[in-house]
């Protein structure tokens, strides 16, 4: 590891890496398994299934909810905003919560009350309240317990596994998110007509029931040293962002993302893209497919992350990603063919994938124990926030210049703007392990 940009991460605390043959033939591309071998991290793991098609399940059951309420979108924006606002905000708290508490505590009480959370979207619906600020103030409140347990969920992993192995966990847990963000609507559409609405709830309380369970029987998590004696306050959210500024290795990292997605991230265009460019395949076949597009490109680059999880310069491995993410949404923005724009953004989300796992496993690695909370929290609203600026400067741009050169040209900039970062701060460029 690059020792003048990183700390001890505190490996003492993790489980020795298994001494595991070379895999052979067709194994070396698929999916690397190792750290489903360590009990505490395969629970882990288990517990992010349910709960990301279970998050998913409730992402489409609310918007729904509140249309068929009101038939009006400006309020289904409206929740969105009520969900953003306090999921930043306890994100970057829970970040400090996270380096001064036991996390296996943290996350059975965030768990629980998601759970909660659940029940009461059921008791709302079941009962036939019909109130859109009930709805809101309990998308608040789940997306509060949301901010909260991320950061601890994912600082955890670093506890669990041998650093070795990080972009292995990653592309893991990464992979069943990205599968969670297809499967999950998919599921939710197609329950909806047969269940119903107050039904769709309890489904997923009482499947968060199981994530509950998972996460009590992880080990203790308390601080390492003396961390446990400070209190989680502004003062320690600062210091979080203090601790960045000074290794620039984090702070490339976090960069390399929001330059990706604020310049990169072409999704409020779908819609103009299916009416204008696409509509000979139909508006709402357009639609669907160029929304899969990049979720589906994840999943197959996570099914075969063998590929790459191995590798140990993963500084390289970012701004590899990043350029790749770049170059294939400018080739979707100058397609013509439906098929050939479904292609571009299928690589863009191997791409995504790939930046994801090591981006992560940076994080993990380059920062010390009693910061990987805070790490976790202001990744957690980078990956939030980065895709809903992109949205205002693609939407303004589209209007501007058309929604082709838009997307084009933001591929372009990610580029540039990527390789002039790595050639002016050569601290991601060195970062190995």
């Amino acid at each position: 590891m690059d020792t003048s940009e990183s700390s001890s991460t505190g490996t003492d605390t993790q489980p020795p890496a298994a001494e595991t043959p070379p895999r052979r033939g067709w194994r070396r591309w698929a999916m690397d398994t190792r750290p489903l071998r360590i009990p505490a991290y395969r629970r882990l793991w288990s517990s992010t299934i349910v709960t990301s098609v279970g998050s998913q399940l409730t992402a489409v059951a609310v918007p729904k909810q509140i249309y068929d309420i009101t038939h009006s979108s400006a309020w289904v924006g409206y929740a969105s905003l009520a969900g953003l606002v306090p999921m930043v905000a306890f994100a970057l708290w829970g970040g400090a919560v996270a380096d001064t508490v036991d996390r296996r505590r943290l996350l059975l009480v965030t768990n629980i009350g998601i759970a909660v959370t659940s029940l009461l979207f059921w008791a709302q619906a079941v009962t036939g309240l019909d109130s859109v600020v009930v709805l809101m103030v309990l998308l608040a409140l789940q997306q509060a317990f949301f901010g909260l347990n991320s950061p601890a969920r994912n600082a955890s992993i670093a506890r669990l596994v041998p650093t070795a192995e990080l972009p292995a966990a990653n592309a893991l847990n990464s992979t069943v998110m990205q599968t969670g963000l297809v499967a999950g609507p998919l599921l939710a559409g197609a329950l909806i007509p047969v269940i119903g609405l107050p039904e769709l709830y309890l489904v997923d309380a009482l499947a968060l029931c199981v994530t509950v369970w998972a996460v009590f029987r992880l080990p203790a998590l308390p601080p390492l040293g003396e961390t446990h004696t400070r209190r989680a306050g502004l003062r320690e959210v600062a210091a979080g962002f203090h601790y960045i500024s000074g290794h620039k290795v984090l702070l490339l990292s976090f960069l390399a993302d929001i330059v990706a997605m604020v310049f990169g991230m072409p999704r409020a265009l779908f819609p103009q893209l299916a009416a204008e460019t696409y509509h000979a395949w139909g508006e709402g076949l357009a639609l669907g497919v160029l929304f899969a597009g990049i979720p589906v490109g994840a999943v197959l680059g996570g099914l075969f992350s063998g590929v790459f999880s191995r590798a140990r310069r993963h500084g390289w491995m970012v701004i590899g990603a990043v350029v790749g993410w770049g170059v294939a949404i400018a080739g979707f923005g100058l397609s013509g063919n439906l098929w050939v724009a479904m292609a571009f953004l299928a690589a863009a989300g191997v791409a995504d994938m790939v930046s994801m796992v090591f981006r992560g496993a940076i994080l993990l690695s380059a920062a010390t124990d009693e910061m990987r909370g805070r790490m976790q929290g202001v990744f957690t609203v980078v990956v939030a926030g980065g895709p809903r600026l992109a949205d205002v400067l693609h939407g303004t741009a589209g209007s501007a210049f058309g929604p082709r050169a838009a997307v084009a040209g933001g591929g372009a900039l990610v580029v540039v703007v990527m390789l002039a970062l790595a050639a002016a701060v050569p601290a991601l460029r060195r970062y190995r392990i």
